[in-house]
């Protein structure tokens, strides 16, 4: 995809962007501080978090926040959770008898019901959008809207809506990595922008924190690669989980202090952001919809069948999903 995105120069690309926006007050500060600063480009945003007014009120007052959607089916934390916004029966499958969305992947996939999950990921995107955002982009809490039975909805949807999915061709945690591959293999035969990697927050401690990002930085692979960061302000999220406030806590303090794009600038690794990505999105389905155009005006007056334009449809990268 690199080559692709113009006035980006080298081999190597990262997309420094930070997860779970709206989940917390801290998560919400730290980026909204980073992204000012130009030390991060983009961050996703959780709709149904206790947070998320804030961070769409912030997204309103500056068009140019690169924002995305934070897909969510999971609720982990044990002092804050969340529910869907789309539904309160426990037929949706989403919901655990406490009232919230289940805590764990394992537990979401045993009760899923995919129509009712595509049904609340739609919901999240459009209480988004009345909210007056304009994401770019669609990502996975937990990996949750990467499960088998809901990629084709996740693609769907980013289509619908005209967001980019972050579905990056290699990624460790896929919960099923065969039907992630055939996915994404789908979205790189139909010529839509695919993110090359994918690299998380270093869940170390604070002493350790430099040096991992100095080999992180210097191993990374040509190509673009989305770095799901989880930078939070000290304050809430200490209260909401104890274990992981630290290290989440020693993110922000390192990406504050330039450390993260010095070591790229260093390396000669170029950073970019996912609107970027998304205007490549937006330039693949006008070329599907042109190529479908194409073939109702052919040449030779040749009346178009229905089965003709099934087959069409069909070849289309959206219709591939």
């Amino acid at each position: 995809m690199l080559e692709r995105l113009s006035g980006v120069p080298g081999r190597r690309a990262v997309v420094p962007h930070v997860d779970d926006l709206g989940a917390s007050h801290g998560a919400n500060r730290a980026f909204l501080d980073l992204a000012a600063r130009g030390l991060v480009t983009c961050g996703s945003v959780m709709v149904p978090g206790p947070w998320f007014r804030d961070i769409a009120e912030a997204a309103c007052a500056d068009p140019a926040l690169d924002l995305g959607i934070h897909l969510t089916l999971t609720s982990e934390w044990s002092a804050c959770r969340w529910a869907p916004v789309s539904t309160v029966s426990r037929a949706s499958g989403l919901i655990d008898p406490d009232g919230y969305f289940w805590r764990d992947l394992d537990s979401l996939r045993r009760h899923l019901v995919p129509e009712a999950a595509e049904l609340e990921l739609r919901a999240q995107i459009e209480r988004a959008l009345a909210a007056g955002m304009a994401p770019t982009h669609l990502d996975a809490h937990m990996a949750a809207a990467m499960l088998p039975e809901l990629l084709d909805a996740h693609v769907r949807l980013g289509r619908e809506y005209g967001m980019v999915p972050v579905l990056p061709r290699s990624i460790p945690w896929a919960p099923d990595p065969a039907s992630y591959r055939a996915a994404v293999a789908r979205l790189d035969a139909a010529g839509a922008p695919v993110f090359d990697h994918c690299r998380g927050t270093l869940a170390v401690d604070r002493a350790h924190l430099e040096e991992g990002w100095r080999k992180l930085v210097a191993e990374l692979p040509p190509g673009v690669t989305h770095l799901a960061l989880h930078a939070t302000a000290p304050g809430d999220f200490a209260s909401m989980a104890p274990d992981h406030a630290g290290w989440r806590y020693a993110e922000y303090d390192f990406l504050a202090g330039g450390r993260l794009q010095a070591l790229c600038a260093a390396a000669g690794v170029a950073t970019v952001g996912t609107r970027a990505v998304q205007r490549l999105w937006l330039a693949a389905e006008r070329g599907h919809i042109d190529s479908f155009i194409d073939m109702l005006a052919r040449p030779n007056g040749k009346a178009v069948s229905v089965e003709d334009m099934n087959e069409a449809a069909a070849s289309g990268w959206a219709g591939e999903q």
